[in-house]
């Protein structure tokens, strides 16, 4: 059990990570306030950080794979790889035992999909296979007889978007040329919107397209990238937006208003009048975080992004024709948006340290965002960023920043990235600590990425609990509840991601013995889980 970092170490910390954060007021006993007792005398016990190839969890929990990098979703379908955000959607919310779950895929390991061993050019059919692999996949879920969860393989609406899939922009004029465009990639986090369609976010697009110098024109690729441009060429404009997805038909549609970066996720709050807000970051050093408000209801195209300026506690309007400055830069909203981390800075973003993953506190509705780390400052650790907004109004232009935690040795975590609140508002998280930074340096206390929970009730209220550890090399993401709140639906991404070749590997998760790693979903279940929503 780990205690919140005091003042002093706090202030240390804020010298070596983010921007305008040091204005911050002090960290309570408890980082949620006041210690709120529990109804019962519920604890969990720990665990302790652990290297094991293997996924362990707390006592009190278990796992159930649900689903594994291949396994079949249909006649037709196959799950893609480099499993992400998972999102639940009950077929009706009186029975929390059957519906949609759509899972994203983020990118892939070459030398595992398709066995390419870098030698020598891609072939266009590992190319194709690669990019059928990312993007998304709608499966139908439900509990068995034994009650357990299982993809249903027979029922309709089973289906995959990918990098191949044409999906039209939501907006009025064209991209780069064109109305539409060719795929959906590097899916990382997402959202729910009041309707029940869900959003993805494609994150590092750049790591595929490349990305454009508008200095010069040209598309530029870190190394060759992943060879892709030699089969299709796609502008690097068509892609870093966050998509919508219909589960019901696989309809799709990129949201241009939104802004184009390393959207990491896209949480939706909706308004009393009907408008919608929409809060997402940059994942990435140095970069910023945004809320789009729109100008109606249920609108994701019409509305104005703000960034956070955290010195002033201000959302600032990256409005076109209300900023002299965007106009003095840039020829249009449209431009703003593509280039949206050049127009952010201009207006006053603050540059912060890896805006991930945000999740909106279901019983102070205060927002949380996680902020991964920053090593070029230093501070390798990263914490969780509290934001009030002005009077709890989610339209508000004013808000207070402050840190929920800050990770470290004292916290007894790294690098939060994922998060979700069960339906108590006990906050969990996962680590995102790199496959390659792992169990070495200033990350070896940690070992293996894990699970946490902060219980908000109880005797532990506001202790950070590890409740699992992942495999080698692997992160967790994904974190979303079932309807009941008795499963936890759970990704494990890239197991054995360090490997140098298919004959030396660092995991063999989750089948073992001679098998390669292959990312899963689990469902997490226990009196673990059941006790925390009881306190």
């Amino acid at each position: 059990m780990s205690k919140p970092m005091n003042r002093r170490k706090f202030l240390d910390f804020l010298g070596k990570g983010t921007l305008g954060m040091a204005l911050m007021p002090p960290l309570m006993s408890s980082p949620f306030g006041s210690t709120i007792p529990g109804q019962n005398n519920f604890s969990l016990q720990g665990i302790r950080p652990c290297a094991e190839d293997d996924l362990r969890l707390a006592d009190g929990f278990q796992y159930d794979l649900l689903i594994r990098w291949g396994d079949p979703i249909s006649n037709s379908d196959r799950f893609g790889y480099n499993n992400d955000y998972t999102a639940f959607i009950p077929d009706d919310p009186s029975n929390p035992h059957s519906g949609f779950l759509w899972v994203n895929h983020e990118y892939v390991d070459p030398k595992f999909v398709s066995q390419y061993d870098g030698k020598k050019k891609k072939t266009k059919e590992q190319v194709k296979t690669e990019m059928y692999n990312v993007g998304g996949s709608i499966l139908r879920v439900k509990k068995d007889d034994n009650d357990q969860w299982m993809v249903d393989t027979n029922a309709e609406g089973n289906r995959r978007l990918h990098a191949l899939t044409e999906i039209p922009f939501n907006w009025h004029e064209p991209i780069a040329g064109s109305k539409t465009a060719i795929g959906t990639l590097a899916n990382c986090s997402g959202g729910i919107t009041p309707w029940g369609t869900i959003l993805t976010c494609e994150e590092n697009y750049d790591s595929f397209w490349g990305e454009r110098n508008f200095e010069t024109g040209d598309v530029e690729y870190a190394g060759r990238g992943l060879g892709w441009q030699e089969y299709y060429e796609h502008p690097p404009e068509h892609y870093g937006w966050v998509v919508e997805v219909d589960l019901k038909t696989g309809k799709a549609q990129k949201h241009v208003a939104l802004g184009r970066c390393a959207h990491e996720c896209a949480t939706v709050k909706e308004l009393p009048d009907g408008r919608i807000v929409v809060y997402t970051g940059d994942d990435a050093n140095n970069e910023c975080i945004y809320k789009f408000i729109s100008s109606k209801p249920g609108s994701l195209s019409e509305g104005t992004l703000y960034v956070a300026n955290l010195r002033d506690g201000r959302w600032e309007s990256l409005d076109y024709e209300k900023q002299p400055i965007l106009q003095e830069n840039f020829k249009s909203q449209t431009e703003v948006l593509i280039r949206l981390r050049e127009s952010s800075k201009l207006v006053g973003g603050s540059r912060l340290d890896r805006p991930e993953d945000i999740e909106i506190d279901p019983v102070t509705g205060a927002v949380f965002i996680s902020l991964t780390n920053n090593k070029p400052k230093g501070n390798f650790h990263g914490s969780i960023l509290k934001l009030e907004e002005e009077n709890g109004r989610y339209d508000s232009l004013k808000f207070k920043p402050g840190t929920f935690l800050a990770g470290g040795k004292d916290t007894g975590f790294s690098c939060p990235d994922n998060m979700a609140f069960d339906g108590a508002g006990n906050l969990w998280f996962t680590s995102d600590i790199s496959g390659r930074a792992m169990n070495q340096g200033e990350y070896a206390t940690f070992k293996n990425n894990g699970l946490f929970v902060v219980p908000r009730r109880g005797t532990q209220a506001g202790s950070v609990l590890q409740v699992g550890s992942a495999p080698n090399d692997a992160e967790f993401t994904g974190l979303s509840f079932a309807t009941d709140g008795k499963t936890l639906f759970m990704s494990v991404q890239h197991p054995g991601e360090t490997s140098s070749s298919l004959s030396n590997l660092t995991s063999r998760w989750p089948e073992g013995g001679n098998s390669i790693p292959r990312p899963a979903v689990v469902c997490i279940s226990g009196s673990g889980l059941e006790g925390l929503q009881a306190l």
